[in-house]
């Protein structure tokens, strides 16, 4: 059995892969797609994985998902009005099954479930400034696959996910949107993505993430914009 990659190297490999959907990614359709299949993958155990965004109401706006068990699961849900994902979206909290065999939170979800072979579920929400988007969630066809460890990282995927969904949508909602700002929304994203794989890579905090790079920079000779983007990109190259 391989060893556990330590918890900053696993980060790191993480927001270098999401820094390939920041930099490429130019529709809300298309990230939530990158999104759930990046989901799936970096998950061990994981068989599904699906993403929503949702209305004030509750209501879904759009999703994607892997597979079509993935659909059933989440259809289910909003037919219903409960499940994980909906509590995790309405709670601003990460909302883990074990094991849906034992699970009575939800159930009448849980019964419409069942037949589907999904015994573990972990739901995060994804939350954009001051507004819940939605929520982020994977599915395994074993019981006990998702843990503390999982429940971090799944968290901290699901904040760098709302950054890139939360400017796209701004982009779209606005009809039109200038080259100028579009080159606003990617530096910002650059520089988020940049101090995720410096805090993920070094243990430490935002703030000394960000100086790290501002000194990075001045070394170089560069702008801290150019120091980004080159980082995202040589961590991204790496991790492939």
């Amino acid at each position: 059995m391989a060893a556990e990659m330590p918890l900053a190297d696993e980060l790191g490999a993480m927001f270098a892969r999401m820094s390939g959907l920041l930099l490429s990614r130019e529709t809300v359709e298309e990230a939530l797609r990158s999104i759930t299949a990046l989901a799936a993958e970096v998950f061990a155990g994981t068989t599904g994985a699906g993403v929503t965004l949702l209305d004030e109401h509750g209501e879904r706006a759009t999703s994607a998902a892997t597979d079509p068990v993935v659909e059933r699961l989440d259809s289910a849900q909003y037919q219903l009005g409960e499940g994980p994902c909906l509590t995790a979206w309405r709670q601003r909290t990460t909302i883990r099954i074990d094991d849906l065999r034992e699970e009575r939170r939800w159930p009448e979800w849980t019964a419409a479930v069942t037949g589907t072979g999904v015994r573990s579920a972990l739901s995060v929400p994804l939350v954009g400034k001051a507004d819940g988007l939605g929520a982020l969630k994977v599915y395994a066809t074993r019981p006990g696959v998702y843990g503390e460890r999982e429940e971090q990282l799944l968290t901290m995927f699901a904040a760098q996910a709302a950054i890139l969904l939360t400017n796209m949508r701004t982009a779209q909602d606005a009809g039109h949107i200038s080259d100028a700002l579009t080159e606003a929304l990617r530096a910002r994203d650059a520089l988020s993505m940049a101090k995720g794989v410096i805090m993920g890579r070094d243990g430490v905090d935002e703030r000394t993430a960000f100086l790290t790079l501002v000194e990075d920079a001045g070394r170089q000779g560069r702008t801290v914009r150019d120091a980004a983007d080159e980082l995202a990109r040589a961590s991204f190259r790496r991790r492939r």
